[in-house]
């Protein structure tokens, strides 16, 4: 099973955090400071790392840049900074994913399998997904439906890309705006249904009658696998 670290300096969440990713199969090695947090990652060359940038003995932007210089581990900030200029920040910095304090522990599970599901997916070194007759191409950015290419736009292809490495997974319209278009915390879900409802379209199908992309009415959408 993955490993993760976990830096979090209040001892109460530290240890809930570590005690929920256990359960869940997780071996988990946590510390409460930026130095010791470091010295976890190097020492135990882990498979993905929690992030508080409240540290007591550096702040936790730069302990993620000294991270960054020695290991490209997936790392999740896990933080009560919330505003736009901290999650653009932290994001440029080297994190994979921001998650803002509080948040529930079935948020802070979904993002770890997200994570590391496609971590796992840049190690196949852009091996194609392929999903029934839908064929997407991580590294040459190309879709083909039954042989024929798609013509779709970058976003398009992005969201694609991002709902085949969840196939089956019900995925809500704030996580695909955080994921797909980096804004956690802003942007219209109209978005989202106007790029969804175009991908429906050049995958020649209706929500009335969809093959793949499947809405679950008040909760999200996913992509499913008509073979299975």
């Amino acid at each position: 099973m993955a490993s993760v670290v976990i830096i979090e300096d209040e001892q109460r969440i530290r240890e809930l955090l570590a005690r929920v990713l256990a359960d869940q199969g997780y071996v988990v090695d946590s510390t409460g400071t930026a130095m010791d947090g470091l010295h976890a990652v190097v020492r135990g060359s882990p498979d993905l790392v929690i992030l508080d940038m409240g540290l007591p003995d550096l702040d936790g932007t730069e302990l993620l840049k000294m991270i960054r210089a020695v290991s490209d581990v997936p790392i999740i900030v896990a933080t009560a900074r919330g505003e736009d200029a901290d999650v653009i920040k932290t994001l440029d910095a080297g994190a994979d994913d921001y998650l803002v304090k509080p948040f529930s522990v079935e948020q802070l599970e979904a993002r770890v399998r997200a994570v590391l599901r496609r971590m796992s997916g840049d190690a196949r070194r852009g091996q194609p997904l392929l999903i029934g007759d839908l064929e997407i191409d991580v590294a040459a950015r190309v879709v083909k439906l039954n042989d024929k290419e798609l013509d779709l736009s970058p976003k398009e292809f992005d969201l694609l890309r991002f709902l085949a490495e969840r196939v089956g997974e019900v995925v809500s319209k704030r996580e695909i705006l955080a994921e797909v278009w980096r804004q956690p915390y802003g942007g219209s879900e109209k978005t989202v249904d106007v790029h969804i409802s175009w991908l429906r379209k050049k995958l020649g199908e209706s929500g009335a009658k969809s093959r793949y992309l499947q809405t679950v009415f008040g909760v999200g959408v996913k992509l499913v696998d008509p073979s299975e």
